[in-house]
């Protein structure tokens, strides 16, 4: 079956035909490859704020992608690989270490020492007190070993996900092998002050932990290579704040760079479906705008999802970007204002970023609690409008 030709047309040994893809598969891969003029994919980005909607009459019994009439899926996530967490095999015990009345200190499934509101764990930014990884002893003792790609109780469910995931491409959809970044990784195994001090004083000891990083992703990602063809490679990485980078671009290019390159040119070389274009996407909170041309090296195109109060402006990038897929970039804080503030923005922004095409439109993070249910509500019809 040599022949590109005779390939059948599963989405895994060649891309379904166009009869066969699904409407939100098509409409997700018009935004990827920025078609001009295209209907935009809606969808958003996440939420913190469903408990004090339900307060303010949102229904409970109406899924949210039918009460905000977003697009069903048009991608399928491979997972396995952790996200915000280093993907551990076991986790650690969570436990409760300590009572402090109105609070309790938790060991969370990350090996973290975590402060938490009492009988409440999400919906709110909590206080990380301490990390598992402080030097040699700490990482071989209490992490090395979680990351052994070797493990046979990680591919217990292997056969079942890999079937799901045939099913997605045979309708058309964008199969994603999406992972923890690698300064996202480092950052929760030491911490976000105590890593940058381990750079410069234990740099053996980041590239260790990166080489560990990259032997699992490689493992994991090879043995789904053997089922799927992959369309996009995903790094969740917040290597970013209000600022800029949160280290230098000659630090990512010695820490981090190394291994995305390899582990993206093992992943080309693997595929099923050898002419599959390959997107690669970062997901970083904060002032993405300096990350952009290093990013640029490892063949980023597409990233979300645009801070605007640290400066990123969704029109302005992709004026200077025009070949780069934008997902985010709705003031959180404009959601929060008023109905007029909601319209003034959307008509700035989603006329022209449908024209340049590549745009999804979301929150720039999770629509927080200060978002009233009114307002998302005038700002999903008007992103409906102004979307086509």
């Amino acid at each position: 079956m040599s022949n590109p030709t005779e390939r059948p047309l599963d989405g895994v040994h060649a891309m379904v035909s166009e009869e066969k893809m699904i409407s939100n598969a098509r409409k997700l891969r018009d935004a990827y490859v920025r078609k001009p003029g295209a209907p935009l994919f809606q969808r958003e980005f996440g939420f913190y704020c469903l408990d004090r909607w339900k307060e303010q009459g949102m229904p409970q019994d109406v899924p949210l992608a039918e009460l905000f009439h977003y697009d069903a899926a048009g991608n399928h996530g491979l997972g396995q690989l952790g996200w915000c967490e280093a993907a551990f095999h076991p986790d650690f015990e969570v436990k409760v270490l300590e009572d402090r009345g109105e609070y309790e200190l938790v060991q969370d499934h990350a090996g973290r020492k975590v402060l938490y509101f009492k009988g409440r764990r999400s919906g709110f930014m909590p206080t990380y007190e301490d990390e598992p990884v402080k030097d040699w002893k700490t990482w071989e003792e209490e992490c090395k070993w979680r990351l052994d790609p070797t493990t046979a109780s990680r591919y217990v469910d292997l056969d079942a996900r890999m079937e799901k995931a045939r099913e997605a491409a045979a309708q058309g959809k964008i199969i994603v092998q999406n992972l923890i970044g690698g300064y996202m990784y480092l950052r929760s195994l030491m911490g976000p002050e105590k890593v940058m001090y381990v750079f410069y004083e234990q740099p053996d000891l980041v590239h260790d932990c990166m080489k560990t990083w990259f032997e699992l992703a490689d493992a994991v990602i090879a043995r789904h290579q053997q089922h799927v063809t992959i369309d996009e490679i995903f790094f969740g990485e917040d290597i970013c704040y209000n600022h800029g980078l949160l280290i230098s671009p000659d630090m990512m290019r010695e820490f981090l760079l190394p291994y995305y390159q390899q582990i993206i040119a093992n992943l080309k070389s693997r595929q099923i479906d050898p002419s599959r274009h390959l997107y690669v996407q970062i997901d970083t909170d904060g002032d993405c705008r300096p990350s952009i041309p290093v990013y640029r090296e490892i063949g980023v195109n597409i990233m979300s999802p645009f801070e605007v109060a640290s400066g990123c402006d969704v029109v302005e990038i992709g004026r200077q970007h025009p070949d780069l897929a934008i997902l985010g970039g709705i003031d959180k804080r404009i959601l929060a204002r008023s109905k007029d503030a909601i319209d003034k923005e959307l008509e700035r922004i989603l006329p022209v970023m449908r024209e340049r095409g590549g745009y999804i439109p979301t929150c720039d993070h999770g629509v927080p609690e200060e978002v009233s249910y009114e307002n998302y509500l005038h700002f999903r019809k008007r992103s409906l409008e102004l979307g086509g």
